[in-house]
This record gives structure tokens, C-alpha cells and sequence, in this order.
């Protein structure tokens, strides 16, 4: 199993302009391992063969590599099970990332596997719109977040956390262009313009992606973000 592991995950990463070395090889497989044995615990995947981990959470991660310099201070946000940000940690290891989840338990597993495949990793129990209000606000050069919330509500979560130059990364699927209509008024008003849309098939038909690059160009107003309910029920 190793072996086929190994040779999957760096045929689909070499396809990406990606080479993993055999250390970098050995975390991702320790954390396929770790998640599925944690996972008959608490659910933090449906995915729970080898092979559709390596192309829906692994390859899906990191997509984006190859914009982030190797020393960038990163937030992942609603990071649940570790993606993307932990792939991304795993292939540029000179990355801060901090781990930012509402759920203790999400966040109790992602210390784990931290300490399991031995890198270094921040995390923080609490919400997106909380944390916008603390010394973390207008951190971070990049910001990343995967399958958390519509984009227009995705950008007020996460356009308050990035610094001005800095860049928002969202992940999205085959209807991203709705989603992006739809964000016209939020980009405006928190501070952020799209400079780049990216489309993905993964392997064997596995789905669709698309990531979509903004850059934080202005400072968010201060009364950014809202409570959620209210970015919710009053959407910009």
C-alpha cells in the first residue's frame, strides 16, 4: 500500500510541476493514515479510500503552490481536517501557518497530527469573525480557504485577516462563476480584487476546481466582519 501510495501521490503532484521528496512522502502518508484512523472517532472525512484522499485532499491542497513563497505567514481557514493548508505546509515546510477551526475537537486532531508527522503548526479554536477583532487582523500575507461558505461570505471572513498586498485564495467548485457575479459589491467594499482564476479536473474524473486569487488591495473598514448571522441574512 506504501508503495502504490507513494508512486500515486508523485505521479499527480509531478503533473502540478511539484517534486515531493521521500520525507515529504512519508507525511502525507502517515497523514492519510492518521486521518482515517481518526476518523472512526470524530467525522472528519467521507473520503476514505487511499487513492481518493491522495486526489481529492492532498492534489486538491495544493494546486495553488506554486504562488506562496516559502516563508509567508498563512492562515487556513475553517481548516477542518487540515486542508489545504497542512498539504501546503508539507510541500513548503518554511511557511508559518496557522490552523483556524471553531471546533475543538477539528482542532484537538489537527494538534495530533501536527505532532504525528512532526511540523510545526499554529493553531486556534475560535471564528473567523472573532479573531478579525484581535492583533491578528490585517496579519497575514495568505490567507486560504476550502469548501467553508459562498465566496461573497467567504471574503468578509477572510479579506479582514489579510494584510494589504497580501493574497485570499478560495477554493471552489464548477459553479465558482456565480459565486463570483455574486461577490462584486463584497470585493469592493472589504478591500479585495481578483487577479487570477485557475480551473482544475483531477484525476479519474474526481471533480472540478476552480481557485480563484484575490489580492487585498485597500484596508477593510473596521466594522468588517459582521456577526455571521448578520453577513448571512444581509449579504454584501
Amino acid at each position: 500500500m506504501r508503495d502504490i501510495f507513494f508512486e500515486t501521490l508523485k505521479y499527480e503532484a509531478e503533473k502540478l510541476n511539484i517534486e515531493l521528496n521521500k520525507p515529504q512522502l512519508e507525511k502525507f502518508f502517515n497523514y492519510a493514515d492518521f486521518l482515517l484512523e481518526y476518523n472512526k472517532k470524530i467525522n472528519l472525512t467521507s473520503i476514505i479510500s487511499y487513492h481518493d484522499i491522495i486526489i481529492k485532499h492532498f492534489i486538491d491542497s495544493i494546486l495553488p503552490n506554486k504562488i506562496l513563497n516559502k516563508k509567508e505567514k498563512t492562515i487556513d481557514v475553517g481548516s477542518g481536517a487540515g486542508f489545504p493548508g497542512i498539504p501546503l505546509k508539507i510541500v513548503n515546510p518554511g511557511i508559518s501557518l496557522t490552523a483556524l477551526d471553531s471546533s475543538g475537537k477539528k482542532i484537538k486532531f489537527l494538534n495530533e497530527l501536527s505532532q504525528k508527522i512532526n511540523i510545526k503548526l499554529e493553531t486556534v479554536c475560535d471564528r473567523a469573525e472573532e479573531i478579525a477583532k484581535t492583533d491578528l487582523r490585517e496579519s497575514f500575507e495568505v490567507c486560504v480557504s476550502r469548501a467553508v461558505a459562498p465566496l461573497n461570505v467567504l471574503c468578509e471572513l477572510c479579506l479582514p485577516l489579510v494584510k494589504i498586498g497580501g493574497i485570499f485564495i478560495a477554493f471552489k467548485g464548477p459553479n465558482a462563476k456565480y459565486e463570483i457575479l455574486n461577490s462584486k459589491r463584497a470585493l469592493e467594499v472589504l478591500g479585495g480584487e481578483i487577479f487570477c482564476i485557475e480551473n482544475f479536473n483531477l484525476s479519474k474524473n474526481l471533480g472540478q476546481r476552480v481557485i480563484i486569487k484575490i489580492k487585498k488591495t485597500k484596508n477593510t473598514p473596521k466594522n468588517y466582519p459582521r456577526l455571521y448571522a448578520k453577513i448571512l441574512s444581509e449579504r454584501l
